[in-house]
């Protein structure tokens, strides 16, 4: 039974490895994804790579076209990013008032050390120093919707913020701090174990990202005219 056991954690490993290059922009969105290549670099065979990406297709960070192989999902249009806020909308208010109510008070006022960013300096148009930001707001994210204590709920959050966080690391919105302040009065409502007042927080944090991130497209439009 060991041999199953260990091809499962050769497939993982190989997933959270290529998963990162998708994150960290070392794949950048639309680039063809080369099998091979990754085989090669990762020191496995091309099998466990080809599983790896079938799981990253699932996810929506990467696409299967026939005969020409997988390439990385292209970052989102306005209408997806528009659509992706509705969504967020759909799942991230709900998640917010369930934290407030889970039953374990410790763990809610755990999720306001989450909060503050792992550095002061966050510069929106340095890339290297602006990603630990947007992995951090994910993380918080994520974290306040395992929180919910309803796992089909957080699993879809997570996709979602799979799909922000590459958005973000090419078209930041600018400074941290408004982002943080949200983040802060959602742990607090959250913390204090108030359902309404968390949805309330959570629902205002997502309309000022949206806000935010928006105007990113704009520029980008008008930039190609």
């Amino acid at each position: 039974m060991s041999p199953p056991a260990r091809r499962t954690t050769l497939v993982d490993d190989v997933y959270e490895s290529i998963k990162g290059q998708l994150m960290d922009l070392v794949i950048e969105p639309g680039a063809r994804v080369n099998i091979e290549a990754l085989a090669r670099d990762l020191a496995v065979s091309p099998t466990p790579v080809r599983e790896a990406l079938a799981r990253l297709e699932s996810d929506g960070l990467v696409r299967k076209r026939a005969m020409s192989g997988y390439t990385a999902t292209p970052l989102l249009t306005a209408d997806q990013f528009e659509q992706l806020c509705q969504l967020r909308a759909l799942l991230e208010v709900p998640a917010a008032r369930l934290a407030a109510n889970h039953p374990d008070a410790a763990a809610r006022a755990a999720l306001t050390s989450a909060v503050t960013p792992p550095s002061a300096e966050i510069d929106p148009t340095d890339y290297r120093r602006y990603a630990p930001f947007t992995a951090h707001d994910a993380a918080f994210h994520d974290r306040l919707a395992r929180l919910s204590g309803n796992p089909m709920l957080a699993d879809s959050i997570v996709r979602l913020h799979a799909h922000l966080h590459l958005h973000r690391l090419y078209l930041p919105a600018g400074p941290a701090t408004d982002t943080v302040a949200e983040h802060r009065a959602v742990a607090a409502a959250i913390a204090a174990g108030e359902p309404a007042a968390a949805a309330a927080a959570m629902t205002e944090h997502l309309t000022a990202t949206r806000a935010r991130h928006i105007v990113a497209f704009s520029t980008t439009e008008t930039g190609k005219e």
